[in-house]
């Protein structure tokens, strides 16, 4: 499957993704991941966009797009990818339309996953992350806690509360999404391909995106 995967924070996007790529193959491609692959090869595009983050600057759209263009046109996305959390803007969408008919790809379907406020902030609020930046597993102290002590089951590092998920912090990110991202939602049901899947648990998310 080629998809786009929109939701707010905490909507569940990245675990969405995984389980997804488990059904069918596909690859998961979020921003972060391919800036920082691009930052770790050393490639041209990988040393323009790492003085940008190195200054704490914004990559640029079209650096961005630049970078998208080469993981798409790369041998795993033949068998399908899955767009997380990118496009975030209409500028983005729009781009991304030009670049996937440049390099002959259609999109299946953009899949909005709904998740009511208060199972986000529960979500958010609660979860945890490894301080291993080599490691950076995922915790949440109701239903997956870290290891006795707040350690990571993996490594071993100390978990932390990441700053961007206290409380306050989460609504500041949702009330962006809101402003920034949300009408992207528009942008897809204007162009057919939007479908809204309440995502209360991703299991079931998964479910109503493969129909299986």
């Amino acid at each position: 499957m080629r998809i786009v995967l929109l939701g707010a924070p905490g909507a569940g996007k990245g675990t969405v993704a995984k389980l997804l790529t488990e059904f069918d193959g596909s690859v998961q491609i979020s921003t972060g991941d391919i800036l920082r692959a691009a930052v770790r090869e050393g490639s041209d595009l990988g040393k323009e966009a790492k003085a940008y983050m190195d200054r704490g600057d914004l990559v640029p759209d079209e650096l961005i797009m630049r970078i998208m263009e080469k993981r798409l046109a790369e041998e795993d996305c033949r068998k399908g990818f899955i767009l997380d959390g990118f496009p975030r803007t209409i500028p983005q969408a729009e781009a991304l339309k030009k670049l996937l008919e440049k390099l002959g790809i259609r999109l299946d379907f953009v899949v909005n996953l709904e998740v009511p406020r208060d199972v986000i902030l529960d979500r958010l609020t609660t979860r945890r992350t490894c301080s291993n930046p080599d490691c950076q597993a995922i915790y949440n102290v109701k239903s997956n806690p870290p290891a006795p002590g707040d350690r990571c089951k993996i490594c071993g590092s100390p978990v932390i509360q990441r700053d961007d998920e206290t409380e306050e912090a989460i609504m500041n990110r949702l009330e962006t999404y809101n402003l920034k991202t949300a009408p992207l939602i528009g942008f897809y049901e204007k162009e057919g391909l939007l479908k809204n899947i309440l995502s209360v648990s991703s299991a079931e998310a998964v479910k109503a995106v493969t129909g299986k």
